[in-house]
């Protein structure tokens, strides 16, 4: 005959032991992960959309930025295959868009702030959705300047970056990782060239002030143990520069930007202020 009572032995035992490997199950069940999040400004083409794609298939939170008065198809299509993708809308050259948008994400932590968003040559003939066009290096050299274009790139260029650097800099310190990424090029070099070539004056010199810029900004928010880094692509295929396919030299964003995330994820607040390749290597600059 069983024995039904509360206080039997045998029912103390097996509730003890079924308690037991629940605490056990319980411990060995690994604690859900807090995903990371990163920011990435002009999200939708080049560089920075393969940028959310990668950190989106890691598991990443991405908040991918554009400039569109509609969210881009490469997003949207994007944000459908992956739920961690928000889109979020952002000129980087308008404070008041940079300062609303942080007073959203206010209590999002960001990771890794990618400073991506660039101009690097005359676009007023592409249409707005057209990524594929290559637009105009042509007035960018000597004799043929024009000058509508550099107070374009030097909006986007180098005002846009640190906008959007201090219009997020309370998330970035309230993240675990601490990081501002600023996305360079060693057409910015002042040491690295022996003899400079000509053409692309615009879109150099910002390069040049944009890693002269993040130097000062490293060195002002070091305190707060945020590392900013610059990083040089290399000489990147984008869906912008198809004809230059041609050039072996030519790199995939895939490669390039798999490279970065390598990079972004090794630095720390000892590389803070420099210069880097996609693999971490130093740049003259």
């Amino acid at each position: 005959m069983t024995d039904s009572s509360a206080d039997s032995p045998c029912r103390r035992a097996l509730l003890i032991a079924a308690g037991l490997l629940g605490l056990s199950l319980a411990a060995a069940r690994p604690a859900p992960a807090v995903a990371d999040t990163v920011l990435i400004t002009g999200a939708n083409s080049g560089i920075g959309l393969e940028f959310a794609k990668e950190y989106a298939a890691k598991g990443w939170t991405v908040i991918a930025t554009h400039r569109r008065s509609e969210p881009p198809r490469t997003l949207t299509e994007l944000a459908a295959r992956y739920a961690n993708v928000r889109i979020e809308r952002l000129d980087v050259t308008s404070v008041d868009e940079a300062r609303a948008l942080a007073r959203k994400l206010e209590d999002v932590p960001i990771d890794v702030l990618i400073d991506n968003a660039g101009v690097y040559n005359d676009r007023s003939h592409c249409r707005a959705d057209d990524e594929e066009c290559p637009g105009d290096w042509s007035v960018e050299s000597f004799g043929k300047l024009k000058y509508s274009l550099l107070d374009t790139i030097m909006a986007v260029n180098i005002k846009g970056p640190l906008i959007v650097a201090e219009a997020f800099y309370d998330n970035v310190k309230a993240s675990r990782e601490k990081k501002i990424i600023a996305i360079s090029s060693s057409n910015g070099t002042l040491t690295g060239e022996k003899s400079p070539a000509q053409g692309a004056i615009f879109y150099r010199m910002s390069k040049a002030a944009l890693n002269r810029e993040m130097q000062i900004v490293a060195a002002s928010t070091r305190r707060d143990g945020v590392t900013v880094v610059m990083l040089n692509p290399g000489p990147t295929l984008t869906e912008h520069q198809e004809y230059l396919r041609r050039y072996p030299e030519m790199l995939t964003t895939a490669f390039t930007v798999g490279h970065m995330i390598e990079t972004i994820d090794r630095v720390t607040i000892r590389d803070t202020g420099r210069f880097l390749r996609y693999d971490g290597a130093t740049e003259p600059w």
